[in-house]
């Protein structure tokens, strides 16, 4: 109710004047520990770093569900002029991440009162260092995802392009899978006058930035989506030197595991080519980053059932995938899970701008929703197991 509105907004505006960066969330753990205990929860601190977690039990390990929020902050300095802007100069709550702590903080508090529409374990995970893309692997490897074993799991991310009071479920591919390459070329430096003399490693590199988007256009199959974006270019020291070596770094975004690895191949295959026909010689690195989030089948049928039962069927809507990525897709390997888009958009109060902009806000009718359908996905998920179990022979 209305409360519970209020005090979740009160929540937020307090987690974003106080924004840490990834691995510095020291404060912002303590406060959520406090909020956790205050409930009843079981807390458990330094998660994974600073990850916390909090479990409420009812009655049994089984099911399982967790619900996870990250907490980490960007270096962003906040330009929204609002009166709960950062105080942590050159950090800011640019992703919402702080909305994504208020909705668990809510979700607990409304299982915590209402233990009669559920049963089995309720972990809150509260992750840290999603921005740096290493938090969900450090808690995984502690065992956030263990006693008990997890069966679903869930989170929800607000989402600036879907109006607020709507949730976006889909299964399949939400987020794309990122790696990053680095391209060196190499070839023999000189004076800019005397081009006959030398190998130049920025025509090579021009080649190459123009050649490697042949793969998007070319080689890949149109279907399916794929990026390849060239982020930085470093050569060179004066207007009239040609250097010995250019180096560029880039992105690939993809859902589709064979795409993702013909990508590299293809990467390798364009650079060496496209060097070796103007005598210069490169070295690729390719670091395969985190995969695609994956929304499982069942557990996005929870999840709209969970939407349609928590805020009614009007919030509904279909999320549409995007090209950024997100180690919540850890989580998604280990268990039946779902993100959600949270809509956060109101074009009327100005809140249109996209995730990591110094200009980034969110309208704060969404918190209560997304704590509701949060809450909402726990009792979903225990009359889903409560279904299985009477059917023995899917065998949960």
């Amino acid at each position: 109710g209305t409360a519970l509105a209020a005090e979740l907004s009160s929540l937020r505006r307090e987690l974003h004047q106080n924004p840490e960066l990834s691995l510095q969330e020291h404060g912002t753990a303590a406060m959520i520990a406090d909020l956790l205990a205050k409930m009843g929860c079981e807390v458990q601190t330094n998660v994974g770093g600073t990850g916390v977690v909090g479990i409420l039990r009812n009655g049994g390990d089984s099911p399982a569900i967790a619900l996870r929020a990250d907490i980490d902050a960007l270096p962003i300095a906040e330009e929204t002029g609002s009166n709960y802007a950062s105080k942590n100069p050159g950090v800011m709550h640019a992703c919402g991440h702080d909305a994504h702590m208020t909705c668990l903080i809510g979700a607990m508090q409304i299982l915590a009162q209402h233990r009669e529409c559920w049963q089995g374990t309720v972990k809150a995970i509260f992750q840290p260092a999603e921005e740096i893309v290493i938090g969900a692997e450090a808690m995984i490897q502690e065992s956030v995802l263990e006693n008990p074993k997890v069966d679903w799991v869930f989170g929800l991310h607000v989402q600036p392009d879907l109006e607020v009071g709507k949730v976006g479920v889909k299964e399949g591919p939400l987020m794309a899978a990122a790696d990053v390459f680095s391209i060196k070329i190499k070839g023999c430096g000189g004076h800019g006058a005397y081009p006959h003399l030398i190998r130049d490693p920025i025509m090579g590199a021009a080649a190459v930035v123009m050649n490697l988007q042949t793969l998007i256009s070319r080689s890949r199959n149109p279907l399916e989506p794929g990026v390849l974006s060239i982020g930085t270019i470093q050569g060179g020291t004066q207007h009239n030197i040609i250097p010995e070596e250019v180096e560029l770094t880039g992105t690939v975004r993809t859902y589709d595991t064979r795409l993702r690895t013909d990508m590299e191949a293809w990467i390798r295959r364009i650079v060496s080519g496209t060097v070796a026909a103007l005598d210069l010689t490169a070295e690729v690195g390719y670091l395969r980053g985190v995969i695609p989030v994956n929304n499982h089948p069942e557990a996005a049928r929870i999840a709209v059932n969970a939407v349609r039962n928590a805020v009614g069927t009007q919030a509904l809507a279909a999320a549409v995938p995007v090209m950024g990525s997100e180690d919540f897709a850890l989580f998604l390997e280990k268990a039946s899970g779902c993100l959600l888009w949270l809509g956060i958009r109101n074009e009327a109060a100005g809140i249109v701008h996209p995730w990591h902009s110094p200009r980034f806000d969110i309208d704060e009718r969404a918190l209560p929703i997304g704590a509701s359908v949060l809450a909402q996905c726990v009792v979903e998920a225990c009359s889903y197991h409560v279904k299985l179990k009477e059917y023995g022979r899917f065998g949960r």
